[in-house]
């Protein structure tokens, strides 16, 4: 906290209600561990020397006409200088009983002589606090800060202030200490609007300043986007003939039947049709394209992605496919090229990894004439590369598309960094993390959407159980967890197990991928026994975010190919290898990811023909044959979440079940969707849901259609600019529009 305005928008995180004050004998009546307030003078004090040395304790004799407590503070220096006898004290504190005695230990206090309580005796803000700061200091200063600056000044214009909403003075004052719970609440909406229209003012400008800006039509006719879609098709079935026979091949099952080739063909989804019938439109328009595919892993979207980046390059222009992962981008490049060869395109691939001669050769191609006779003219019109196709060195000839794979995992800055190296910036995203319809009217207000819902036919869903560290060898008298890897694995299938920390913790609450290599190691005859197998030779590898990027391909590399069979990481491999051949997802301490995690790591498997597992372990998972009504509310929550995935396949469903039990201030799709994070707004709130909605008619109202503020907001453009709402808002790109009429004013 460096300003004034940083430490009133410094918000509590939570309210202690210590309004009702008691007398001595109302405080006997409670329960132990209750917290409450009392009334009560001073009669004694003593100081006493406790078992560990040099830590003393303060005891204050109180008393009033109905009895006498004891409160007791516990090494907090100098409590016996700012009380007296004789002096009445308002004290707020858990109540102890000792024997037939009643205490309170380490209460907080305030002298009763007339001020205003700040500390007990109201509804009390609670806030975080870094090292060295007391609660009691933080409130008093911002205390102070309210009382000698005044007001916090409006910044809101009247078009935009909802008539229910207070001003932005009395919501700072209330949030802080509140005259009640209503007060309260009408406060944080204000500020939950505030943000909320900061989000929406961003979408708008974007939205209005996209389209102005012209596109010169890239048309695609209906025969050949029949002719594109065919031979994706063609080469989509192929590869999974040729995985078939690779894979009757491994096991030793050639001579058996194996059924006809009707059942490899491949026809796009409905969804896909759907989503390239979109793009083309998108494309032919005079704006530029700004659309998200959103779809489950398997959905598709990279066959979408690859005729989108296939229609621009038959126009003669560049596309250009950015991914989060050195790895990941190389696999797509391959994917492409595989999809788009038959289209008669090659794919340039441009990553961090590679040599610096590989890379000068890379952008030579890129910013080279498209008519340039090399691989008939195809190469360099599709480029597929990671951050490193943002830097400036980086320029492209004519680049149309730009495609962000996993967006969420890069910025608007970085996006439009890419988009902004070409003439007309089309820029389809895609994500595999859906999010529900609720929050995508926040999240999506500036974008178009595609939903890819419906799996290619003939995948098999994933079985996916749930289940308890002691079942992981056996449940009841049938093999666990382990002997399913096992057996997977000696059948020439591979195994992911992930794990929720790098390191071990002294707490020793979360597996490390140490300790989960031990596990597997330790058990692996065990589990082989259990199996009912021979016992093989346990091929095991670690992967986490900490290593050199380098190093973890290289091992994921050796996953990919067989070289290891088992391969432990974290969260790292949540965007990660493309490995047909891996059946089992074996997720440990499954309660500490979300759910929307957890069903992205169960789609790194079941991506072959043979049936995939993923098991979600956890000891907050309630053990068989516990009743319901002993279970406790994180038990339940916990059940809820690993149930759904148990039961539901559908990433949208889930989406939505995610968003119907997450807790307040959860909402992983916020991070999920890139989105800056919000301080005080939550969908999870119905209330602030509809606060979204009249944010977004707001920001509408005073965006004109270049994207610049209308004149008479210039307040507001300098909060979003320099103050609280500067990390929520866009307030570094939009301006205030002249008043002498500018176009859209």
């Amino acid at each position: 906290m460096q300003t004034v305005r940083d430490l009133l928008f410094h918000l509590p995180r939570r309210y202690e209600d210590l309004r009702e004050i008691r007398t001595a004998a109302g405080l006997a009546a409670l329960e132990e561990g209750t917290v409450a307030t009392a009334r009560l003078e001073v009669v004694a004090l003593r100081l006493e020397q406790t078992f560990r040395r040099r830590v003393q304790r303060t005891v204050a004799l109180l008393r009033d006409e109905t009895g006498e407590v004891e409160a007791t503070w516990f090494g907090r220096r100098f409590i016996e200088r700012r009380l007296k006898e004789g002096q009445w004290i308002v004290l707020s504190g858990r109540v102890k009983r000792r024997g037939f005695a009643v205490s309170l230990d380490n209460p907080d206090f305030q002298r009763d002589d007339g001020s205003a309580l700040l500390h007990v005796g109201r509804i009390v803000p609670v806030y975080r606090l870094s090292a060295g700061l007391s609660a009691r200091t933080l409130r008093a200063a911002i205390r102070r800060a309210l009382d000698d600056f005044g007001p916090y000044p409006e910044y809101l214009p009247d078009s935009a202030h909802e008539a229910r909403l207070v001003g932005i003075g009395e919501a700072v004052d209330e949030a802080h200490f509140p005259r009640g719970f209503e007060e309260r609440d009408r406060a944080l909406d204000r500020l939950a609007f505030d943000e909320l229209l900061a989000l929406q003012v961003g979408m708008v400008s974007r939205l209005r300043e996209r389209q102005r800006s012209p596109a010169e039509p890239i048309v695609v006719s209906a025969d050949r986007l029949a002719q594109a879609v065919a031979l994706v098709e063609s080469t989509i079935s192929g590869a999974i003939r040729a995985r078939r026979a690779a894979s009757a091949t491994q096991a030793h099952a050639s001579g058996a039947p194996q059924g006809s080739d009707a059942s490899s063909e491949v026809r796009l989804t409905d969804d896909q049709r759907a989503a390239l019938e979109a793009i083309r439109d998108d494309l032919a328009s005079h704006r530029p394209m700004l659309r998200l595919l959103q779809g489950d892993v398997g959905s598709g979207k990279t066959a979408v992605a690859a005729l989108a980046l296939a229609f621009v390059a038959d126009a003669g222009h560049q596309g250009a496919l950015l991914a989060p992962t050195d790895l990941l981008a190389r696999q797509h490049a391959a994917t492409l090229s595989g999809l788009l060869g038959p289209l008669g395109h090659g794919v340039t691939l441009l990553s961090g990894s590679m040599s610096a001669p590989q890379r000068r050769q890379a952008q030579e191609l890129l910013n080279a004439p498209l008519d340039r006779a090399l691989d008939g003219g195809s190469l360099g019109r599709i480029v597929v590369g990671t951050h490193a196709l943002l830097q400036e060195t980086v320029a492209f000839a004519d680049l149309r598309l730009t495609v962000v794979d996993e967006q969420h995992r890069f910025g608007v800055a970085q996006r439009e960094a890419l988009a902004t190296k070409g003439a007309t910036a089309h820029v389809l995203l895609m994500t595999a993390t859906p999010i529900p319809r609720t929050m995508g009217q926040l999240v999506h207000a500036d974008l178009d959407v595609s939903d890819l819902r419906a799996s290619p036919v003939g995948r098999r869903p994933v079985i996916t159980g749930v289940r308890r560290h002691e079942e992981l060898l056996h449940v009841r008298d049938r093999p666990g967890a382990l002997p399913l890897l096992a057996g997977q694995v000696a059948a020439g299938h591979r195994a992911f197990v992930i794990v929720p920390l790098v390191e071990e913790s002294e707490e020793g609450e979360a597996t490390s991928v140490d300790a989960a290599a031990r596990l597997i190691g330790d058990t692996w005859a065990g589990a082989t026994e259990a199996a009912g197998i021979p016992v093989t030779a346990l091929r095991l590898e670690i992967v986490h975010g900490q290593m050199r990027a380098a190093e973890r391909d290289a091992r994921m590399e050796r996953f990919r190919s067989g070289e290891t069979s088992v391969l432990v990481g974290t969260t790292v491999l949540e965007v990660g290898v493309d490995v047909p051949q891996a059946t089992v997802m074996l997720i440990l301490d499954a309660d500490r990811f979300g759910m929307a995690q957890l069903h992205q790591l169960r789609g790194r498997v079941g991506r072959g023909e043979d049936q995939a597992y993923c098991i979600l372990v956890s000891d907050r998972y309630p053990s068989r044959g516990t009743p319901p009504a002993q279970l406790t509310d994180d038990q339940r929550l916990v059940a809820a979440r690993l149930d759904a995935l148990k039961e539901h396949s559908d990433g949208f469903v889930l989406a939505e079940l995610d968003f119907a039990l997450r807790r307040e201030g959860e909402l992983l799709g916020l991070q999920q969707s890139g989105l800056p994070p919000l301080r005080v707004a939550s969908l999870v709130d119905p209330r602030h849901r509809a606060l979204s909605l009249a944010a977004r008619e707001a920001a509408e109202a005073i965006v004109d259609a270049n994207g610049q503020l209308r004149p008479g907001n210039e307040a507001l453009a300098a909060e979003l600019a320099t103050g609280w709402l500067q990390q929520v808002g866009a307030g570094e790109v939009l301006e205030i529009a002249s008043a002498s009429g500018a176009p859209g004013g």
